[in-house]
């Protein structure tokens, strides 16, 4: 039986136990919180021990389970570096850390500690994702030359904030997520399936701003609006875009020479991807109006129901984590590729209004096929 535990009982962690429960395998056995009343509420409605303390945390986790560290984003590397610190492997929600020296820093701790280090979002172990993966590198579209990703979320500040509620009655913490901002929230469930299609992001090309200044009185607010353009080593280019004030627009299109493979839905691991071939028709060039849908790879990844606006297994990542620890092989999600993921994130969120150009420091080669079969 393969164990985690978990520290922070907010509005992510329910969705976390959520898609424990479609691995039968993994036990979760207990939670942690710094407010025990979150911390109550949380293991109450769960069914699982309560940790008041980050030492009893530490003496009921096995050296081969994993420690989910779901605390709020300022709070991440704090929290990671304790747990590598004690000798434990760590799955860390996103981003891995607010500033590259840090997230360096927790790179070497987990390396000498002979540890791994995971960092969400997971979605790319997904079946959509894995499923474009397949489609792109079979030569599905011909060589891809350019993608166009859009992850933007509505008007969000407009939006019924104070309704949205977790599962054991967490608010969605509103307030984190200005201060974060959407980049760094939002960019990895794309960029993470760009950098497992082609690997190392050689250069970034951004820009970030504020667009929305009023956000329900939230002060040092993050910019909510960002655009990149990402020059991967192997070849394609990528436009990036996230925001949360543009109308909802999750799709992700990989142009190549042959035609288009299309995704509508970037929180859905099931979401159909599509293909629409190029033709000529008289003197038109055009994609083809009727798509095929690619087939699914084989061995899915589990699913869990809608909640809100995702469907999306939030235990995918920890979940393979542990498959790696068992087998004693590397994780698809530890070590390089979180700090890569991390450095190209902070270069967009940070770009500022004047555009330019950052070379990326860190690397780390395309991703392995995922298989579910343990």
């Amino acid at each position: 039986m393969k164990a985690v535990t978990l520290i922070g009982c907010g509005f992510v962690a329910d969705l976390y136990m959520r898609s424990l429960k479609t691995f039968p395998n993994i036990k979760v056995l207990g939670a942690h919180d710094h407010d025990p009343a979150h911390m109550t509420a949380f293991c109450t409605h769960w069914g699982i021990a309560p940790l008041p303390k980050l030492a009893d945390l530490f003496a009921v986790q096995p050296r081969d389970g994993v420690i989910l560290n779901l605390t709020n984003p300022s709070s991440h590397g704090k929290v990671t570096r304790a747990c590598l610190t004690a000798g434990f492997h760590v799955w860390s929600e996103k981003p891995l850390a607010m500033s590259m020296a840090e997230a360096r820093s927790l790179h070497a701790r987990a390396n000498a500690g002979g540890l791994m280090l995971g960092s969400a979002p997971c979605s790319v172990l997904g079946e959509t994702a894995q499923t474009l993966l397949a489609a792109v590198r079979s030569g599905t579209g011909g060589t891809p030359r350019l993608i166009y990703a859009e992850l933007d979320d509505g008007f969000i500040p407009q939006a019924p904030l104070s309704d949205w509620q977790s599962e054991s009655g967490a608010p969605w913490p509103y307030e984190d997520e200005f201060r974060v901002g959407c980049t760094l929230e939002h960019a990895g469930y794309y960029l993470s399936w760009l950098i497992a299609l082609f690997g190392t992001v050689s250069r970034v090309s951004a820009v970030s701003a504020t667009v929305l200044p009023e956000k329900l009185g939230v002060s040092g607010a993050a910019p909510d609006f960002s655009t990149a353009v990402l020059f991967f080593e192997a070849g394609p280019i990528a436009r990036l875009t996230c925001s949360i004030a543009a109308p909802h627009d999750h799709r992700l299109r990989v142009v190549g020479d042959d035609g288009v493979i299309e995704v509508a839905e970037a929180w859905n691991n099931a979401a159909p991807v599509r293909y629409r071939r190029r033709l000529r028709l008289r003197r038109r060039l055009m994609e083809h109006p009727f798509a095929k849908r690619l087939r699914p790879v084989a061995d899915p990844a589990p699913k869990v129901k809608r909640t809100g606006a995702a469907a999306m297994n939030f235990a995918l990542g920890p979940a393979e984590m542990l498959q790696a620890i068992a087998k004693g092989e590397p994780s698809r999600l530890s070590g390089d590729y979180a700090l890569h993921l991390n450095e190209v994130t902070l270069a967009i969120q940070n770009a500022g209004e004047d555009s330019g150009s950052q070379v990326m420091t860190t690397s780390c080669p395309p991703m392995e096929p995922m298989s579910w079969r343990t």
